[in-house]
């Protein structure tokens, strides 16, 4: 496999080496699992971060957002830097605590998010390197946040029922202790690499501005071309994306990896088609074939189940998908919003199928070592949102959403 997933210690990519891994990877014919009969050829491949795990959390929203943050650092020369997920989850769920008690818990409290939290938290509490902040003061060396979740839901449910009949004074200092008791104390000022930083002077030296950040979605119950707050669960803080039609959605993701940007992809992955353990996310024309044998709730659905079926071991025909299709899908609860993902690239199939390369958060134990391909098809008819540069979009487009 000849992804371009690079160690953290690495300092700079000569020349040389970017254009001798071009090189093979327009020749290398991969596979989604030993002896498949996918041949796939890779087109564009773009530099991430190793593979990492969200353990048994619900925090893919950031593993996700923070690997394509740390493919947007890459990409501007920077050098590679592997940041803390666990500084975002723990300072978002302050934010989502003081949201539900406002909302007098008529909103979600979960451990799930969205792509623009990542924005937003950086902004405001800014953000730290993965070794300052590991997020594990529990007892444990994996995540693993049932215990905390369970304790943090019924503290907030408590203070909603307001039993003194007028809220104290001390109850988000409650739910700091909490946080502080499972992830650890916040660093307010840290050394790293012989200079000192506050969380907010870190954010400001990997020289990404969090505005030019834009998350995008189609959908026909909104007007196109403009912002909407999406109406799925996990979106907490009223987060609005921009609306455009399925053509273009496409597009927009298709060019933005061609130009070297790589999508963090929101997307319902509990179809039949989803195979983490097959390296696959196809949409055949004939799901019937599938069999699911059992769940993993390692995954919160079946989406790391033993799916078997010829669809996973040869290209199979899939649906053609409409706006009407994908409409309907999110309409009536067949396509929420699972699961945060980072694409990292495009190969195609031994057909001329485009697939894109998909890095996970599930760890490394299938085929391709944490890695998938989800068809453009699956893509098309599965996506929630995705977030991108704002300089992925063509100047027509931004002309269109009114981007400046």
């Amino acid at each position: 496999m000849k992804f371009r997933q690079i160690a953290v210690s690495t300092l700079l990519i000569s020349s040389f080496y970017l254009f001798s891994l071009n090189a093979s990877a327009q020749t290398d014919t991969l596979r989604n699992k030993k002896d498949g009969k996918y041949h796939f050829t890779v087109v564009k491949d773009i530099e991430a971060l190793d593979v990492q795990s969200q353990g048994r959390t619900g925090t893919c929203w950031s593993f996700s957002s923070l690997s394509f943050l740390e493919s947007e650092i890459i990409r501007k020369g920077k050098k590679p830097v592997s940041l803390s997920e666990m500084f975002i989850v723990r300072n978002a769920y302050l934010d989502k605590a003081i949201n539900y008690v406002r909302m007098h818990g008529t909103i979600n409290f979960a451990a799930g998010g969205a792509f623009h939290d990542i924005p937003h938290t950086i902004k405001k509490y800014g953000i730290v390197p993965e070794e300052i902040y590991k997020g594990l003061n529990y007892g444990e060396d994996k995540h693993n946040h049932a215990e905390l979740d369970a304790i943090l839901k019924a503290t907030v449910e408590e203070i909603v029922k307001n039993p003194q009949r007028k809220l104290t004074s001390s109850w988000k200092d409650a739910i700091n202790g909490i946080l502080d008791a499972y992830f650890g104390k916040l660093p307010t000022e840290f050394t790293y690499e012989g200079k000192k930083y506050t969380p907010k002077t870190y954010a400001e030296s990997l020289g990404l501005n969090m505005d030019d950040y834009v998350v995008i979605g189609s959908f026909t119950h909104h007007p196109f071309y403009e912002t909407f707050v999406i109406e799925v669960p996990d979106n907490w803080n009223f987060g609005s994306i921009y609306n455009v039609p399925l053509k273009e959605m496409e597009q927009i993701m298709n060019d933005a990896v061609m130009k070297g940007y790589s999508v963090a992809w929101g997307s319902d992955v509990s179809e039949k088609g989803f195979s983490f353990k097959n390296g696959l996310a196809i949409v055949p024309e004939d799901e019937a074939t599938i069999q699911v044998e059992g769940k993993d709730s390692r995954y919160f659905n079946d989406a790391g189940a033993d799916k078997i079926s010829n669809a996973f071991d040869e290209p199979v025909k899939e649906k053609e998908i409409t706006q009407e299709m994908r409409q309907e899908a999110f309409d009536n609860y067949e396509t929420q919003d699972d699961h945060g993902m980072h694409i990292t690239g495009i190969v195609k199939d031994q057909k001329g199928t485009k697939y894109y390369i998909v890095k996970n958060s599930w760890g490394t134990d299938n085929y391709l070592s944490g890695y998938f391909y989800a068809s453009e098809t699956y893509v098309k008819y599965k996506t929630i949102d995705f977030m991108i540069h704002k300089d992925a979009l063509t100047p027509e487009m931004k002309k269109k959403l009114n981007i400046k």
